[in-house]
């Protein structure tokens, strides 16, 4: 199937309700859904509030300069994934989700591509589930997926103890991990894998691009566009990042734009479901 815009795919379908088992989208979030690494993209603040050194941020932003080079392999992840757990080690966990809360909006919303925007829109018009599958912690993932509008995450699981991570790993999410992760979910929820979608942009999700009967990759790195090629799966290109929460008055408090997230996540489903049935019309 050649490469292009999504709606050359979906447009104008609707699954039948009667189906057997629920229908998920499941999507990979690191440029998939947004144009950077979402770990990298709080180091700023991290490092404002004393969480990182300058050496850290170095070392993060060459780790970042390769990972939007050419993605990153099984070694690469294992390497970024020991340095990550061994720099957050001792960080306290409510200032860890104190930043990201305050910063979500300036730092995520300019990154969101409009194109998987209106994607996960078209699930949801279509009534499936949206779950954001991540290597990143969770305490990074969720609030962004709120943003999004998805009904489940999943993401790595720091080990805590007494508020503070240890440096341990409880579960990661990556590579089989991310298969684990929603075969739970598809246990709990009732979904059929087989009748799933999948969309990533890296080599090191083939297994959960495997896993469903819909794989797509998403401005796939070498290794997944040959895999896509050979299996004949679509290949779609998103470019456009665009600032979502500007389109509406945000509120005057970062702690109201904190708790008011839910809300606002639903209106900003709604106006661009309304703006994709429009264009459909």
């Amino acid at each position: 199937m050649p490469e292009g815009r999504w709606r050359y795919a979906y447009a104008g379908r609707v699954d039948s309700p009667t189906a057997d088992g629920r229908v998920a989208a499941f999507f990979d979030l690191d440029k998939t859904v947004i144009a950077k690494s979402s770990t990298f993209v709080f180091s700023k603040p991290f490092y404002a509030q004393g969480l990182l050194n300058r050496r850290d941020v170095l070392e993060s932003s060459y780790a970042h300069f390769l990972f939007m080079l050419s993605g990153a392999d099984h070694d690469q992840m294992e390497r970024m994934r020991a340095h990550l757990t061994n720099m957050c080690a001792g960080w306290d966990v409510e200032q860890v989700k104190t930043i990201v809360a305050e910063t979500l909006h300036e730092l995520v919303d300019p990154l969101i591509y409009a194109e998987a925007a209106d994607l996960i829109a078209d699930h949801k018009i279509r009534g499936h589930d949206v779950v954001i599958v991540s290597a990143s912690g969770e305490e990074i993932v969720g609030p962004i997926a709120e943003v999004l509008g998805a009904s489940h995450t999943a993401a790595t699981r720091m080990v805590v103890a007494d508020g503070k991570y240890t440096g341990e790993v409880e579960f990661y999410c990556y590579g089989a991990g991310k298969v684990a992760a929603i075969e739970k979910l598809a246990a709990s929820e009732g979904y059929d894998l087989t009748r799933c979608y999948a969309y990533s942009d890296s080599v090191t999700d083939l297994p959960l691009l495997h896993a469903v009967g819909h794989p797509t990759a998403v401005n796939p790195d070498r290794g997944l566009r040959r895999e896509a090629l050979a299996e004949g799966w679509p290949i779609l290109a998103f470019s456009n990042p665009v600032s979502l929460w500007a389109r509406f008055q945000a509120p005057s408090s970062t702690t109201l734009a904190a708790t008011a997230v839910v809300g606002l996540s639903a209106l900003l489903a709604g106006a661009i479901s309304y703006r994709l049935l429009r264009r459909r019309s």
